[in-house]
This record gives C-alpha cells, structure tokens and sequence, in this order.
C-alpha cells in the first residue's frame, strides 16, 4: 500500500506544465553528461523506480543466501571436471580458467538479473551477469538527475527518497581485488578497458571522472592499442597495473587470439584484472542449470535448495537427456518440444537479448528448429516466469500519458557476496533489455512517507 500511495503521489502531482518543465531539464542534463546508450537517451520516462525499504530489505536477504550457492557451484567447478563441464566452457576458457587471479572472488563487480513482482513477494533470479556487469555509473548519474528535476522537488514535500548509489562499490572491489593480487595497501593505475565504438562508452567517461576525482589515477583504452612490454601493459604512455574490463572475453578472443597483450600480462600476473578469467564459469547461463538441476543438490545446504527452488526458475542446458519437471521424471527435449509456452531458450554465454527464443512468441514450426539449433550449441532452457510491469509517466506532444511498462530488478553485487545498489530496467517489449530496443533506465530509490 505504502509503495502505491507513493506512485499515485507522484503521478498525481505531474501536470502537464510541471512535465513539460521537468522533460526539459531531464534531456538537458541527459546530454550534458552523456546519458545516451550509443544515440538514444537512457531515460524516457519522467518517474524513477520506487521500492519501499521492507522490499529492499527483502531483496538483499534473498539475493545474498543465492550467492552462498553460487560460490559453492563455482568452487565445485574448480574442483571436479565432471561438475565444471555442466558450465559448458570451450576449450579456451577451460585453459584460461587455470590461472589464479590473485583475490578469492570470482567476479568482485556482479549483477543479477531478476523479475521482482513487489506486490506479492515474487523474486525470480533469471541471469546472473557475472563478466561485465553495466550501468553503474549511468545508475548514480541518473540518479543525480533525477534527484534535481522540478517534479521532485514537489514530491519531496510529502515522501522521502533514498538514493541507492554504486559507483563508489565499484572503485572499492577494484582496490581491494588490487590490494590482494599485490600483496601491498597501495593504490592502483587503472585501465578501463573495451572497444571504443561500443555504445556504453560514455559510462567509462563517468567511471574516468570518478576514480580520478577520488584521487586514482586512470585511462581510458581501446585493446587494439594497449602493448605489453619489458613485463608491463601500456595504455598509450601510461603504465596499468589493473584493468577495469569492459570487453567481453570472447570478443577479445575473436579479435586478439590467446597472446593478445591483455591475455599475456594477466597470465604472467603483470596487470591485476577484475573481473577476472575464472569470471566466466558464473556467467554462463548453464550456472542457473548447475544450481536448479537435481544431479547437483548435494553441493547445497537445505537452507540453500529452498532459496533456489524459490527464486532460480527451473533451468536445464539444452541436450538430450532425463531430468525431473516440477518433481516429476521427464524426457527434457519431447518435455520442451510440447509445452513451448512454458519455456525461454537462452544462448549460454551471449547478451544483450541476443540468443534468446521466447515459446510463447514462437511458432511450433520455429521452436522446434530453435530446439534443433540448442542441441547442436551451447543453449539453456528456462521455464517462464512472472514479469511485472508498472504504470511510467511520458511527456507525448506537451501532455502526460502513462504507458505499463515491463520491469527488471538487476541488483548491483559486490565481492561475490552481498547486495548494494539496484539498476532498474524498463521496456514495452517482453525481452527487458537497452540493447534490444524499446528500453529505458530509471533510478531506483527507496521511498517512505514523511
């Protein structure tokens, strides 16, 4: 009640005029700070995300007894060939996988990817973005907007609002992973590594204003341009001795081969990299397989296999097999041939949407080639699940129109073990994604009634 109260406040003060003003100044400070998504703005809507604390609180809780299973699935990986072959690792990142990074977790930055029906207590951990998390630096720089718009500035009079920040937890795991991987409390020069054409280049601008605003040192790099010599990296004249990684590893390994210079000086511990090789067995989507999948509860306290039958839809990889469906012994490929309604197939290791085959939008015709194509790459299939959606306000021709829009609740994860920060994701299509179009990014503040 409390969080609908909110949202009707808030609604109810956005008149046409108060709109118009506020749209003025959200697309001001959206181009002063680069706040675009290759060319379209990252916010299209004039709300940003409200959760009550109780349902932050919740959040957290939940979110952080999962990670407690993630750990133990990728320490099992680590140590059985058997367990670790349910990741679906290519040959490449089995070998990289051996080099220890130097720190204990395997993805210091994370983000999970869930569908949080708030009014029902729902929580559905979908993908766990565990290589190159996004978005942080748009969250707190959209948050800051947000915070100064006129519309706020009304509803301040009657609701309180907690922002939730993350960039600093960024630059905090990037010294602390640095830290261990040194052996010394001393800061690190950084890289902020990915392909300068990349559409989230205006985040590392962010993030390089950030760190040196704290007192760090740090560059910007293409990995076309970085040289590894006399046993350091380079980016330009500047010697790195971490590497904030925005590239995708596969894409570094299509582009650069195995002795590109970043592989080099992470495999001969010249460069601290976070996050690191090893990343890539929680990144895979099959990691939801591993923990659902009843060949593996053995890894997992019952603690831990209640969190995951509540939250972590049922998800199996894609190969012919017997499995149980909701306790039940089932044959997995006629099982997902006859109910494509139920199910999502998900490439195990790409982004963006791309890869992804929703039953229910998919003809019998097509899924079953798209069940075809799974078996013969690496693919996962999940069953279905709630989406909520929520009323946000949009400035149409001078007027206020509210539109339902899908949401995603992607908490921001630090060390590999708790929950800071929430990155709140809109759409009007059913895949809830900026890079599939249609999108749109919020704020995401805790709200409470003065």
């Amino acid at each position: 009640m409390l969080l609908r109260e909110a949202i009707n406040n808030y609604h109810d003060l956005l008149t046409d005029e108060l709109a118009q003003e506020s749209w003025a100044q959200l697309e001001d400070q959206m181009r002063r700070r680069g706040l675009f998504f290759g060319t379209r703005p990252l916010s299209t809507v004039l709300r940003p995300r409200f959760l009550t604390i109780e349902q932050y609180r919740f959040l957290q809780l939940r979110v952080q007894g999962i990670l407690g299973a993630f750990e133990k699935a990728y320490r099992a990986a680590l140590e059985n060939e058997h367990i670790r072959a349910q990741f679906g690792l290519n040959d490449w990142e089995e070998e990289f996988i051996q080099y220890d990074p130097g720190f204990r977790a395997p993805s210091p930055t994370g983000r999970m990817d869930t569908f949080f029906v708030t009014e029902h207590g729902g929580l559905k951990l979908v993908e766990y973005n565990a290589e190159t998390p996004a978005a942080s630096g748009y969250n707190d720089a959209l948050t800051e907007v947000f915070w100064g718009l006129p519309i706020t500035r009304e509803f301040l009079r009657r609701q309180e609002l907690r922002p939730l920040p993350a960039r600093h937890s960024v630059m905090h795991v990037l010294i602390d992973a640095y830290q261990q991987w040194c052996g010394r409390r001393e800061l690190p020069t950084i890289g902020i590594l990915d392909w300068k054409e990349v559409p989230t280049y205006s985040e590392f601008v962010l993030f390089n204003e950030y760190f040196k605003s704290q007192g760090l040192t740090s560059v910007i790099g293409d990995p076309r341009e970085v040289e590894y010599r006399d046993g350091k990296l380079y980016v330009g004249d500047t010697h790195i001795t971490m590497i904030y990684k925005r590239v995708l590893l596969h894409e570094l390994m299509q582009r650069g081969g195995r002795d590109h210079p970043i592989f080099q000086a992470v495999r001969e511990h010249a460069v601290c990299m976070v996050n690191p090789l090893r990343c890539k067995i929680l990144h895979k989507k099959a990691s939801l397989a591993v923990l659902s999948d009843e060949r593996n509860e053995q890894l997992f306290s019952a603690a831990e296999r209640k969190l995951i039958n509540d939250h972590i839809p049922w998800t199996r990889s894609v190969e012919n097999r017997h499995t149980t469906y909701h306790d039940q012994p089932a044959d997995l490929i006629p099982l997902i041939l006859e109910h494509r309604e139920r199910f999502v197939l998900k490439a195990n290791d790409d982004y963006g949407g791309k890869g992804i085959v929703l039953g229910w939008h998919t003809e019998a015709e097509e899924w079953a080639k798209a069940v075809q194509t799974a078996l013969t790459e690496p693919f996962v299939v999940q069953e279905r699940v709630a989406i909520p959606n929520e009323s946000y306000p949009a400035l149409v021709d001078g007027k206020v129109q509210f539109f339902d829009r899908i949401m995603d609740t992607a908490p921001f994860i630090w060390h590999g073990n708790y929950v800071d920060g929430c990155l709140t994701r809109l759409s009007t299509e059913a895949l809830v994604n900026v890079t599939a179009g249609g999108g749109s990014t919020v704020p995401t503040f805790l709200v409470e009634k003065r």
